[in-house]
């Protein structure tokens, strides 16, 4: 089963330390049965692995308590993007200071349509990608206009680092109202091919043939991606959305993968529906769904379609997995150009994303802090940017969400 915290990153460890409220004799048990079954993972990795703060404290004795200061920085690949990203990215950078959270980032300015994207460019984020394992990013936004390349320097970063599946989680947010409440599906989109292939030509004048690729072994990887995150997160049934009554041939290989695969997990219910109708069905009745897989250019419509249903895209966070790297970014791929520098933006969806980032590293005390003091803002209905419908600033927010950063759990 795949596991996304399997993606350890390169850390400059000070000491090492062990937390936990049961009696010694049984921890140290515990840590040299770990060490019996890491030290197999060969020397570099498994020097990267004792590196790592290791907690027992936090499933066996409650709440873990704010750590007096971290034993380890971990090294995060930034990449603020265009539109609002490098505002919703200030933001962030100002949250984790606050919480005092042990990252360090490496920001690179990656953008087509501000001339700072180039081969240079692009090779200094994949190497520190390479490094460090982890990043944070916002919309890398790819002009219209045709200049001599089909893909887009969003679509190289994805396929370089061979970042296929794609996660959005859609929550309800405590505390803000929408059409459809208490929502809670996931959404798994394959995002290396379909549509997104770019290999487009003119055959003859004013005739483009556009070509959608799919193939057997990405369909079943992205299948098995779906099944084995509701088997990991306790989900019970998947959907595959598709067209296959149309694109009987490529879309009709995607759902049969997907068959094959619903065949080697007789626990979890599978369905499949046509897209259009998905779309009509999560509009009328967004319940009847759990987790969702589908092609690419299905996904990217169903993840804005989702994100409309609990308040937009500014709320609902993503991530990107690779079997080596994690990327975590908005659910609802958006630049939001014309708010720049106005401060009207909504940070939610960056800092939730941030937020999961933190639990992927293993920080959960930092990543719940910051998951809470969110949903907090939210929930006490105060501090509201203009997208859910108050007056406050960018800054506002973020300011709030400082001030509730110490405070105990949400139930």
């Amino acid at each position: 089963m795949y596991n996304s915290r399997q993606h350890v990153v390169t850390a400059s460890p000070q000491k090492k330390k062990y937390s936990c409220c049961i009696p010694g004799i049984m921890a140290a048990a515990l840590r040299g049965s770990l060490v019996t079954l890491v030290k197999g993972l060969g020397g570099p990795r498994w020097q990267q692995l004792a590196s790592r703060h290791l907690s027992l404290s936090a499933g066996l004795c409650g709440p873990e308590t704010p750590p007096s200061r971290a034993d380890t920085t971990f090294k995060v690949t930034m990449i603020p993007g265009d539109g609002v990203g490098p505002e919703l990215m200030t933001a962030v950078k100002e949250v984790f200071k606050a919480g005092d959270v042990p990252i360090e980032f490496e920001e690179f300015h990656l953008s087509e349509v501000q001339n700072m994207a180039s081969e240079e460019k692009l090779e200094q984020v994949l190497t520190s990608m390479k490094t460090n394992k982890v990043a944070i990013k916002g919309k890398i936004h790819a002009p219209m206009e045709y200049k001599g390349e089909l893909a887009s320097y969003e679509m190289k970063l994805r396929r370089k680092l061979d970042l296929f599946a794609n996660v959005v989680h859609v929550n309800s947010l405590p505390g803000y109202s929408t059409r459809h409440n208490n929502l809670d599906l996931v959404i798994i989109r394959e995002q290396t091919e379909g549509e997104y292939s770019a290999l487009e030509h003119e055959s003859v004048t004013g005739v483009i043939e556009c070509l959608k690729i799919i193939t057997r072994d990405k369909s079943r990887r992205i299948a098995k991606f779906a099944f084995d995150y509701a088997t990991k997160k306790g989900r019970n049934k998947v959907t595959a959305v598709h067209k296959a009554n149309i694109m009987k041939l490529g879309d009709g290989l995607f759902l049969q993968s997907c068959a094959e695969v619903a065949q080697l997990y007789p626990k979890i219910k599978y369905e499949n529906i046509i897209i259009d109708n998905c779309c009509m069905q999560l509009v009328q009745n967004p319940y009847q769904f759990d987790v969702l897989v589908m092609p690419n250019l299905y996904g990217n419509i169903i993840d804005n379609l989702a994100a409309g249903l609990v308040g937009g895209a500014g709320v609902v966070p993503g991530e990107s997995f690779s079997a080596e790297y994690a990327v975590f970014e908005t659910g609802a791929r958006h630049p939001f150009a014309q708010a720049v520098g106005r401060n009207i933006a909504n940070p939610t969806a960056m800092l939730l994303s941030a937020a999961n980032m933190l639990r992927h590293l293993n920080l959960e005390f930092h990543s719940q802090m910051v998951s809470d003091a969110v949903k907090r803002v939210i929930k006490q209905g105060k501090v509201r940017t203009r997208d859910l419908g108050g007056y406050s600033t960018t800054g506002d927010f973020v300011h709030a969400v400082v001030g509730n950063l110490r405070h105990r759990p949400i139930h």
